[in-house]
């Protein structure tokens, strides 16, 4: 199995989420298969990370060219488990998801599956973030497979540029197939969020956060314009937040 790839596997839907287990079926063509998942939903995390609780993986499959281990962590403590714990090796390849959802425009700020392909592109791993635009738990994946393969299979023959990992979202299953693949720039669009105040049996007030997603980006170019004429949106994303047009702008 040295002569293969190997592969690290997360989300942040849990180890029981069909996207994460169609990702793993759609990979094991490619190499040896570790995924490191946690038990409970972890959307929402970004880049969070335990430093309070001590982290438990099990390994809880164990077959040729593959292993999955269920965790107590977020997935960016998926990751560092994977590189620095419970891998053998280095990871030649980190994919993430299938997200349901969309992760794409402000999401990939908030979404967990995305920041554990951050975190592989720190460490200057190829890693790859999948999401499908499709929020149902029983979502249909039967048409994913040839973007997932056509993309995997040009990252692992390429590599990717040093800090830099792919933010991939699929369009939802519908009776239109999928126009192809378009390499586009984040939207500019975002969450408009609403506190619903409530009152629970014991009479204690709360909040419950909701909202709406606004898309006013009108470029033709965006990951959110892709998704919605029906192509795979591939945004290259980094982890330096730096904003280099303002350097010279700013003296003290």
């Amino acid at each position: 199995m040295q002569n293969k790839p190997l592969i690290l596997i997360t989300n942040d839907d849990s180890i029981h989420a069909k996207g994460l287990h169609k990702l793993a079926d759609i990979m094991r063509q490619f190499g040896e298969v570790v995924v490191i998942a946690s038990e409970q939903v972890m959307s929402g995390m970004s880049h969070a990370v335990t430093i309070k609780t001590p982290l438990m993986p099990r390994l809880t499959r164990e077959e040729d060219g593959y292993k999955e281990y269920i965790t107590n962590g977020t997935p960016v403590d998926n990751v560092k488990l994977g590189k620095h714990a419970l891998l053998e090796r280095r990871p030649d390849l980190i994919v993430s998801g299938i997200n349901h959802g969309s992760n794409a425009a402000i999401n990939i700020i908030y979404s967990g599956t995305m920041a554990a392909a951050i975190e592989g592109a720190i460490d200057d791993i190829p890693s790859i973030g999948f999401s499908l635009d499709d929020y149902n738990p029983e979502a249909d994946f039967s048409h994913v497979d040839p973007f997932i393969e056509t993309i995997t299979k040009k990252v692992l023959k390429e590599g990717l540029p040093e800090g830099i990992c792919l933010n991939v979202n699929i369009p939802k299953k519908s009776e239109k197939a999928v126009k192809g693949i378009k390499v586009v720039r984040q939207a500019k669009a975002r969450w408009e969020e609403k506190f619903e105040a409530r009152t629970d049996p014991f009479g204690r007030n709360y909040f419950w956060m909701g909202g709406v997603f606004v898309n006013g980006d009108p470029r033709t170019d965006t990951d959110e314009k892709a998704l919605a004429d029906n192509y795979v949106s591939v945004v290259p994303i980094q982890f330096d937040f730096t904003a280099n047009q303002a350097l010279r702008q700013f003296k003290f």
